[in-house]
């Protein structure tokens, strides 16, 4: 087992061991799956909205999760209250900036929670992170319809400029803290045939950054994990409804040596 590996399994093995509460404002589309994804690898889930108790919730939780993906005014006001609530007490939040780019609103309101809160980990597809750093990508409805030309480069100079962990998913996973950059080749075709596959990634890379302070880690191990369930899922699965299946009860059965195994991470330039 490498030292890499070490690392990543050492980190599922305290999620299941510490069982952190991950606090979600998220998508109506994806709150049910999220859920059962932050069960399934050892966390506990949360799903709070109301302005009124999502400081007193986040107070409570070892990371949280932005996703605006139905988005709505006020929603994003609890977001800020529960994101100000966090850096207090300095909990990371993982940012899924779902549909950045596709409407002035979405834009706009995912720049003010980078620029008005602490984002610890900003997780989205090329298009979206592309629309959010002003490199460009086009995005339709909440899909990436073109991608950024340089997405090692696009990841480092937002993660520089926003002073964050930058995570830009595809078919190789990109991430970078603005000075060091990871590569995830984990992960399989059938995860586009699910609604919603992007976010459940985003509440495995929260999961891990509850345990694992650095972030660029936190990120890899969760998208590894992840994208390693998604392979062993697809050996099982006849479809899109079975793959979905299988894909939780890996994620559910995932091993740390497996997980350390299993992963395809490489350290890029």
């Amino acid at each position: 087992m490498s030292e890499m590996g070490d690392r990543i399994a050492e980190a599922l093995s305290r999620i299941r061991q510490e069982k952190p509460l991950i606090h979600h404002i998220t998508n109506f589309v994806v709150m049910n799956d999220t859920a059962n994804v932050t069960l399934h690898v050892g966390a506990l889930p949360v799903m709070a909205h109301a302005a009124e108790e999502v400081s007193e919730m986040v107070s409570l939780a070892g990371a949280l999760v932005l996703n605006p993906g139905t988005l709505s005014p006020a929603w994003v006001e609890s977001m800020l209250i529960a994101g100000r609530q966090a850096n207090q007490r300095d909990i990371p939040i993982v940012l899924d900036p779902v549909g950045a780019g596709a409407t002035k609103l979405r834009t706009e309101s995912n720049l003010r929670l980078l620029s008005d809160l602490k984002i610890a980990i900003v997780r989205g597809n090329s298009g979206e992170i592309g629309a959010l750093s002003g490199a460009g990508g086009l995005v339709k409805g909440v899909e990436s319809v073109a991608g950024v030309q340089d997405p090692i480069a696009v990841a480092r100079a937002l993660a520089r400029e926003r002073e964050t962990v930058v995570a830009i998913t595809g078919k190789r996973d990109i991430i970078s803290d603005g000075e060091r950059v990871l590569g995830v080749d984990n992960g399989h075709e059938w995860l586009q045939t699910n609604t919603g596959t992007g976010c459940m990634s985003t509440t495995m890379i929260a999961a891990f950054a509850a345990v694992e302070r650095d972030y660029l880690w936190a990120a890899a191990a969760g998208l590894a994990c992840f994208g390693l369930a998604a392979e062993l899922a697809a050996e099982k699965a006849m479809g899109p409804a079975s793959f979905k299946v299988a894909l939780f009860d890996q994620i559910y059965n995932l091993t740390p040596e497996q997980l350390a195994e299993g992963a395809k991470i490489v350290e890029l330039t």
